[in-house]
């Protein structure tokens, strides 16, 4: 039985016992309660993008769904907590405080260059004040599977602005809202380390963060727009990194560019073909044009380009952008698409779609799962009936137990705990326990010229993490981390050993 399917069946007694309980028969809102944590488990993963003000998180929400629907100017919307699900058409409606619920117009601004183009919403008959969140559906692929909050900056000089996020990250009541986290970082500072802290500690629960990612954000602007600024960023990532692995507070931090992304997957034509009269320009001449932003867009350059186009493109690329793409079509980048493909590699996007794909695309049911045993455990503390003490013993074990829970908190807990393990040992346990994939061949490092078959390999690996896990000087985390590889190793042999049969 999977531990979806365990925590169903938890769910279902659960659900049977208040329901025969006279002080809960007719208690209306604790059967709701119950069927929404049931529903979660039915629904798309949730991923709250989260971080400080101008993080870029509204830009990235548009670049993970590949469309320009999440409004990035400093709008009503923006200040919102904004749900982002898949839907047949476009429809924004406005949760309000006591229930309500209106539906919110959407407008496509005409282009200027002073303003962002884009979706924006219209507050004209909705008072933002009395907004608890926004539903957006969409008919976007990407929202199938995920469905993607996009959270106001938690640094806001406007105090309610800040807790609409805390209240959906850290809710006073424990309940977790979402299953997974990223978290965009400008700077690393005391304030952004204790709340990743407080989100991990919920989303993971005690144990520590099951879900939650890094994401050095605005990566382009690091190195202030040069052609080496995504290196530059992959600095910056790697310090942050380093800093959290002290706490084991995420898995991973990835450096970003918002914008570049964005552009990428909506590059038009028209760009393309001014970028391409830009990259015919003398390369001196070109070079003292981009100095600074102000020069590139004034009137009185003699460029192949006009000024309102140069402007246009700035807005869309930013001055990294525009760079690294006259840079590539001079290397001999020949269409738009190739340019847009190169330009979304260097973007970082396709980075962090691996990781959020590897932490939780792959392990969506169980992340699910967990955030409704510790929603499902919440619940029947705050509504004790004569079976809670046996609910509880059902869940805890399942939530201090389940293999799959224990391999993600080591995903976390590696960067930060010494181990006597060397660097390929490291490794090759990272990569058994799914650091690198939860499918077998992931898991085993199998590839198409491993000499290897699977079901060998899976045996191999449970006997070498045996002895490894045996060696008598392990610290105790080296032993517990070992053991975790041979019971993922021991289900990968019996897994092959079902499909044999």
């Amino acid at each position: 039985m999977s531990t979806s399917d365990r925590v169903r069946a938890i769910l279902g007694g659960t659900v049977a016992a208040y329901r025969s309980d006279p002080a809960y028969q007719q208690r209306a809102d604790v059967h709701h309660e119950l069927d929404w944590i049931g529903r979660r488990l039915n629904q798309p993963i949730r991923i709250a993008l989260a971080g400080t003000l101008k993080a870029g998180k509204s830009t990235l929400v548009n670049a993970l769904v590949g469309e320009d629907i999440a409004p990035t100017d400093a709008t009503e919307a923006t200040r919102i907590v904004t749900w982002f699900r898949h839907g047949p058409t476009p429809k924004v409606t406005a949760n309000h405080r006591g229930g309500r619920r209106t539906n919110v117009p959407i407008a496509r601004e005409a282009w200027d260059p002073a303003k962002h183009r884009g979706l924006t919403f219209d507050f004209a008959t909705v008072d933002p004040g009395d907004v608890v969140d926004l539903d957006v559906e969409w008919p976007a692929a990407e929202l199938i599977d995920a469905t993607i909050i996009d959270t106001p900056g938690t640094s806001s000089l406007n105090r309610d602005v800040s807790e609409r996020t805390l209240r959906l990250l850290v809710p006073e009541d424990g309940v977790p809202r979402v299953d997974a986290v990223v978290f965009l970082l400008r700077t690393l500072n005391a304030a952004d380390i204790a709340l990743l802290k407080q989100i991990g500690t919920l989303v993971g629960g005690s144990s520590g963060a099951l879900g939650v990612i890094g994401v050095a954000s605005r990566a382009d602007e690091i190195g202030a727009g040069r052609i080496d600024a995504m290196l530059s960023a992959k600095d910056v990532a790697t310090r942050f990194t380093a800093e959290m692995d002290k706490t084991g507070i995420c898995q991973a931090v990835v450096p970003v560019s918002g914008l570049l992304a964005l552009t990428a997957r909506t590059l038009r034509q028209s760009e393309f073909v001014a970028l391409e009269k830009l990259a015919a320009v003398d390369a001196a001449e070109l070079t003292k044009a981009m100095l600074s932003v102000d020069r590139f867009v004034r009137a009185d350059l003699d460029l192949p380009v006009d000024a309102p186009t140069r402007a246009a493109l700035l807005e869309r690329f930013g001055m990294f952008g525009i760079r690294i793409s006259i840079a590539v079509l001079r290397a001999g980048i020949g269409d738009s698409v190739a340019l847009a493909d190169e330009l979304l590699e260097r973007s970082g996007l396709i980075a962090l779609r691996d990781v959020i794909d590897q932490q939780f695309a792959q392990r969506s049911d169980l992340l699910k799962a967990h955030t409704a045993l510790v929603s499902l455990r919440r619940f029947v503390e705050a509504h004790p009936i004569y079976a809670t003490p046996y609910i509880l013993a059902d869940i805890d074990p399942l939530l201090a137990d389940t293999h799959a829970f224990e391999e993600l908190r080591l995903l976390s807990a590696l960067r930060s705990r010494e181990t006597t393990l060397n660097p390929d040992e490291m490794a090759s346990l990272r990569r058994i326990i799914g650091g690198s994939g939860t499918d077998a061949a992931s898991r085993l490092g199998l590839g198409p010229d491993t000499p290897y078959d699977g079901p060998r390999a899976a045996f191999a690996a449970a006997q070498r993490w045996r002895r490894r896990a045996d060696h008598p000087l392990n610290d105790p985390f080296t032993t517990r981390a070992c053991r975790a590889a041979v019971r993922s190793a021991e289900a990968l042999v019996a897994d092959y050993s079902a499909r044999n049969r």
